[in-house]
């Protein structure tokens, strides 16, 4: 059993590691215009990362990407986790990324929406969440009803990331209720200027995300804008989620690993009662439980992505990933918090803005005891 990342990927972690610490970080606190990146930051670090050869890494080569592993795409995610100068709800610095459905979708969905969004003329949201079908979207109430060459959708969406910068989106909406999760629902592309599609309001988090509200009254939709067959939906839906939960843990584990980078040095300079916090032995215990969290989930998280470079069945290692990594980043931040008092929640430190992010990164795209649900299930049958 070979632990050690290949010479490769080491190097490209090497290489992430100095851009973030020399061009990124020194910036973060300056980088922001209202919740988005300021435009002459984001021309400059997405010219230095196509200089550094990772532009659109995760998109396959045929289409113009790298086509990275996700092993490779989880050291990415994890050393850029070190910063809060990346949006982590906003488009990224490395180019699009579309929902890996798209490349197996029909020459004309490719065509009209996924060659669009990879050559940046346009946006793409991702429409799952409802008001009543959020970690249960078998529960979905939006509805695509068949009617001739079209499919006349009706509903209500919730917390859809970019809807406002978007010019089109992937939805996924109830073509059979009665089925649920289980072959009932089913994927399709949508222009966001379609007649009966509305934005209803954006929504201020307690993050700098900034969600929408999104309305469908009778939305007619070409029955050529669906992606795979009727009930394909949830499937399509599933695999959008895999990467980002493995984007989750990966996240989880950057911020955490700034975080102790912060506190470590601070602790040994921070003098009370006549000596320094780092020889108090509960705040090293803090330092220790952080360290053995952070190492544990990172194994976890890489060999989970090995795995699946692999061709191997992750779907219970990616809820196990989600779950460990995120939970661990929100306890080693709020200790490193602590450890820093006062000046842990200033914004003269990255750790409050690592804070908030990581308390709404805990919930979504599987909440923990949606996770645990499923793993029950797979654990029950395991040991049966």
């Amino acid at each position: 059993m070979d632990f050690e990342l290949p010479e490769e990927l080491r190097l490209l972690k090497e290489q992430l590691r100095r851009f973030v610490d020399t061009e990124i970080i020194p910036i973060e606190r300056d980088a922001y215009e209202g919740d988005m990146l300021k435009a002459d930051v984001r021309q400059r670090l997405e010219a230095r990362v196509k200089e550094l050869g990772l532009w659109m890494f995760s998109v396959p080569q045929e289409y113009g990407g790298q086509g990275l592993g996700l092993l490779a795409r989880t050291i990415i995610y994890e050393e850029m986790g070190r910063t809060i100068a990346i949006p982590y709800r906003k488009p990224n610095i490395f180019g699009p990324e579309p929902n890996g459905a798209l490349y197996e979708a029909s020459d004309y969905i490719k065509e009209k929406f996924l060659w669009p969004v990879l050559r940046g003329e346009k946006r793409m949201c991702f429409m799952q969440t409802e008001p009543d079908a959020g970690s249960d979207p078998g529960g979905m109430r939006t509805t695509a009803v068949r009617d001739g060459n079209h499919y006349v959708i009706n509903g209500y969406k919730r917390f859809i990331t970019n809807a406002g910068i978007a010019q089109i989106g992937q939805l996924l909406a109830a073509t059979d209720r009665s089925k649920g999760s289980r072959g009932g629902i089913s994927a399709f592309m949508v222009d966001m200027d379609t007649p009966g599609l509305k934005l209803v309001r954006q929504q201020q988090t307690m993050m700098d995300d900034r969600p929408w509200e999104v309305a469908f009254d009778d939305v007619r939709v070409p029955i050529e804008n669906r992606i795979g067959e009727e009930g394909d939906g949830f499937k399509f839906g599933q695999r959008y989620l895999v990467r980002g939960r493995m984007r989750h843990g990966a996240r989880a584990c950057g911020a955490s690993e700034r975080c102790l980078e912060l506190a470590v040095p601070y602790a040994k300079q921070r003098v009370i009662f006549g000596k320094p916090l780092s020889e108090r032995q509960a705040i090293q215990w803090m330092l220790v439980d952080s360290w053995m969290e952070l190492e544990s989930a990172r194994l976890m998280l890489y060999r989970t992505a090995w795995r699946f470079d692999q061709g191997h069945d992750v779907r219970y290692e990616h809820y196990m990933c989600k779950v460990r990594c995120d939970e661990m980043a929100f306890r080693i931040v709020d200790r490193c918090m602590q450890i820093f008092g006062g000046m842990g929640f200033t914004t003269d430190l990255p750790i409050e803005k690592f804070w908030r992010d990581q308390r709404s990164l805990v919930t979504t795209e599987g909440a923990p005891e949606t996770m645990r649900m499923a793993l029950s299930r797979h654990v029950l049958r395991l040991y049966n």
